[in-house]
Formats: structure tokens, C-alpha cells, sequence
């Protein structure tokens, strides 16, 4: 198992400057910056459509291209600075799960489940990989006619657990997957400690308690500075009618989720001591890389020894000093991520 230091003071800069260009091995940020878009799309649910929100960087006709997922109660903002690292070599996409971010809250709350969002994702890859019609051709005889496009998957914690999801599917078009701290199994303790659920219960009479709280919420996932605190206060806190303030998520996301699945789900026999996916892991064939912080309660070091078992391709790096979960703003942990994406299977 590979072990980083932790970053501190400059090493978690400004996003622009956390790489430079280079003429091989990590992706840098280029001389050409390339801007964010914030775009959506609607997808089918069980009770009607709804919109589902993501931003874009890079070229979009960039094939190379990089699905992010958020966590539990977070939103498409948290990845800014991965994006940014990548843009000049990746079309990075990141989504805002229904009931997060600018995506549109659910009427039926116990609309809030993994099937959603696995659909609401497939509906994104679909987009993502549309091939325009100057370009059919091509793209035809390129990758022949049984193949499918591909696209690369970061996700954090629940983004992680959907990814793998996906990447068990037959013909899944998931390339590469990056699990951050997240694996098939999570003891229920660690779930029912995780700050998000008690998050949004309450309005508060300021944007400043607001931020105290996402602080307190957010501390373990190592050092964050005082920009990017701003930059997460300022994509996380909404304005409420009331006119105090809430956060950027639907409060019953916690509550309908509750990391549950259909009921005709494969759950193993440990499931009375936690979410247990097992049999999804080991669908998975692709290449998988695990970031795991060293303090985190949700992945144990011996689910993370257990994962490496398998027969495909599986690398850990592991970050000192850090919980649930790494940030991902850090050169120290943007780059093994830049690296593993970077190679070819």
C-alpha cells in the first residue's frame, strides 16, 4: 500500500497552479485555460422527469473524458479543482445528484435511491458520449462496430459506490474507476457518523454559522485553505425564503437513500454489520485505483486488502492524516489520480 505525505500551506494553491504543462507523464494545467460551463439535462425517474445539473471542463470534443460524483450531502463544486488539473487533457464532467448542488429536489423523496441515480448517470454518459454526425464515421471504424464509448469515473463515498455500480454492469462503458474512500463494505456505525445527515436540518441565522458548521463537517479531509474553504461556503450555502441560510442539498436525500437498494439486490450475509456489495465488486473488471484516507472509519484497511484480491488490476494509495474523505484539491492527491487515469489498459 502507497503512502503520500499530506499537503500543507502552498501545496494546496490556487487550482490553476497545482500543475504545470509537461511534455509527458502527468497531465498539467496548459498555457490555454479553458472555462467552466454549467449545462443540464433531464432524466426519467419513477415519478416523471426531472433535471439533473453538471458542469463541464475542457474541449467537448475531447474523447478522453472524466466522469466525477460527489458524496452523500456534496455537490459537482467539490471537484473544481480536479477539473481544472485535468481539463487540458480530459473532458471532465462533473454531476449534481438530484436533491444536490442546482440539481432539481425530488417531490417523492423516496425517489432518493441508487437505481436513480444510476439512471440519472447513464443518461449523462449518454450525452457526454454522443458522437456528431460529421464524426460517425470515424468513430465507426475506430471502434468498431460492437464497441461502446468509454468514459473514465472519480467518485467520492456515495459517487464511488455509484460508480461501482456501474462498472459491474455487462458492456459498461466505465474505462477506469477511481474509488475515493469508499468500498463494498461500510459498517453502519461509520455511516451513522458521517456529519451530512445532521446537516440541513435547520436554518441558520447566518451565512457564517453556516460555514462553521461545514467546517466541523468537513475537517478530516485534510488540509483545505482558506480559499478553498471559500470556494466550498460559497457552492454549499444557500439562501433560504426565510432569509436565513441552508445548505445545498435536499435534507430527505439522507433519509430516502439511507444506502439502500432494490429490494431485489444481491446484499451479502455481513449486511446487519453494514452495506455490503461484495457481489457487485466482483463483477468489476476494470482497472481501479483506491484512495483511502488513513483515519477514515467508512474504509477499513482490511476491506481495502480484501478488495485487492481480485483478479483485475487494483492499486491503493493511502493519505496520511487524512479521514472521510480526501478532499481531492491537493497536488499530493490530484496527481496519483492524474497518473492512473493517464495510462492505458
Amino acid at each position: 500500500m502507497h503512502k503520500l505525505k499530506s499537503p500543507a500551506g502552498p501545496e494546496c494553491g490556487r487550482p490553476a497552479r497545482l500543475f504545470r504543462a509537461r511534455r509527458a507523464g502527468t497531465p498539467g494545467v496548459g498555457a490555454v485555460q479553458m472555462a467552466m460551463s454549467g449545462r443540464g439535462l433531464a432524466s426519467l425517474g419513477p415519478h416523471g422527469f426531472h433535471r439533473i445539473a453538471y458542469t463541464e471542463w475542457g474541449a467537448r470534443d475531447n474523447s478522453r473524458i472524466v466522469l466525477c460524483m460527489h458524496g452523500l450531502t456534496r455537490n459537482s463544486r467539490d471537484f473544481d479543482w480536479l477539473a481544472r488539473a485535468l481539463e487540458a487533457r480530459y473532458r471532465v464532467v462533473c454531476m449534481d445528484a438530484a436533491g444536490r448542488g442546482q440539481s432539481e429536489w425530488l417531490e417523492h423523496k423516496h425517489d432518493y435511491t441508487f437505481r436513480l441515480y444510476q439512471a440519472d448517470a447513464a443518461a449523462l454518459i449518454a450525452r457526454v458520449t454522443e458522437v456528431p454526425a460529421s464524426r460517425w464515421r470515424v468513430w465507426r471504424k475506430a471502434m468498431g462496430a460492437g464497441e461502446v464509448a468509454v468514459v473514465d469515473w472519480v467518485g467520492t463515498s456515495m459517487g464511488g459506490l455509484i460508480g461501482m455500480l456501474l462498472a459491474a454492469q455487462p458492456r459498461s462503458p466505465i474505462r477506469r474507476l477511481v474509488l475515493n474512500d469508499v468500498g463494498p463494505f461500510i459498517p453502519w456505525t461509520a455511516l451513522i457518523r458521517m456529519p451530512g445527515h445532521t446537516m440541513g436540518r435547520a436554518s441558520y441565522a447566518s451565512f457564517a454559522e453556516a460555514e462553521a458548521l461545514l467546517r466541523a463537517a468537513c475537517a478530516a479531509w485534510g488540509p483545505i485553505t482558506e480559499e478553498q474553504w471559500r470556494h466550498l461556503a460559497q457552492h454549499s450555502i444557500r439562501r433560504e425564503q426565510d432569509g436565513g441560510y441552508g445548505f445545498a442539498f435536499d435534507p430527505r436525500v439522507a433519509d430516502a437513500t439511507a444506502w439502500g437498494f432494490a429490494p431485489e439486490a444481491r446484499i451479502g450475509h455481513r449486511n446487519l454489520l453494514g452495506l455490503e456489495l461484495w457481489s457487485v465488486w466482483q463483477q468489476i473488471n476494470c482497472p481501479v485505483l483506491i484512495l483511502r484516507g488513513q483515519d477514515s472509519e467508512v474504509l477499513s484497511p482490511e476491506t481495502v486488502e480484501r478488495m485487492r484480491q481480485r483478479d483485475a488490476r487494483t492499486d491503493v494509495v493511502e493519505f496520511p492524516e487524512v479521514g472521510h474523505a480526501p478532499a481531492l484539491m491537493a497536488r499530493e492527491q490530484i496527481e496519483p489520480i492524474a497518473a492512473f487515469l493517464l495510462e492505458t489498459n
